[in-house]
């Protein structure tokens, strides 16, 4: 998956962003690749985000390690019980997911974080692939619109509303919504700690239910 060329606007993109650094980063050698998921393949609970940030996780090689993003996420995770620590920043800083494991519908950072229908289509093998080889599936909380319309029709037909705090169940798996960790909606206050700690809470709790 990481040797993957298919959408030359994102191969373009990443390698551009990974040669002219940002300031702050010049001492970095980016990952400037697909980013693969990151979490135990045993875990019961999978987050869905959108893609990778372009100095986030195409620099770290980590889903949503790096960025403010993922500062918001990990520290949700880590105060529900399902990170070993409350920050993330390198691909070795320690990190370890408890019974959950995250990924994205687009492997590559697009520009401005916006990827087209066809980069999402075209993207959506692995993440197929992925959830497949993922045994004790049972929930899935998926980051904003953009990873619901991606993720629901590897399940099925059916398209229900996205929402915050949606609860559907397809496929044998009980799927929430949930607003992106992005700073959008962070810093205005859209998505608070506590509203995405409630949603985390629910879906991991739903592993313990789904099927029986």
């Amino acid at each position: 998956m990481t040797a993957c060329r298919a959408c030359p606007r994102l191969v373009a993109w990443r390698e551009s962003v990974a040669s002219v650094k940002r300031a702050a980063f010049q001492d970095w050698e980016y990952w400037g690749k697909p980013v693969p998921g990151f979490g135990p393949m045993d875990a019961s609970l999978l987050i869905v985000g959108l893609a990778p940030a372009a100095h986030g996780g195409n620099r770290t090689g980590r889903m949503f390690t790096g960025d403010a993003s993922g500062d918001f996420l990990f520290r949700a995770l880590y105060e529900v019980g399902l990170a070993s620590q409350p920050e993330a920043w390198s691909r070795d800083d320690g990190m370890e997911l408890r019974g959950v494991r995250m990924a994205s519908p687009v492997r590559c950072a697009p520009p401005e974080n916006k990827p087209t229908s066809e980069e999402r289509d075209r993207c959506s093998p692995f993440l197929r692939e992925e959830i497949g080889l993922m045994k004790n599936l049972r929930s899935v909380m998926v980051l904003g619109g953009f990873g619901w319309k991606a993720f629901l029709p590897l399940l099925g037909p059916e398209r229900p509303k996205f929402g915050h705090g949606v609860e559907v169940e397809m496929g044998g798996l009980r799927v929430f919504g949930c607003y992106h960790v992005s700073p959008h909606n962070t810093y205005t206050g859209k998505l608070t700690q506590e509203m995405l700690q409630d949603v985390l809470r629910r879906a991991s709790g739903a592993t313990r239910h789904v099927g029986g």
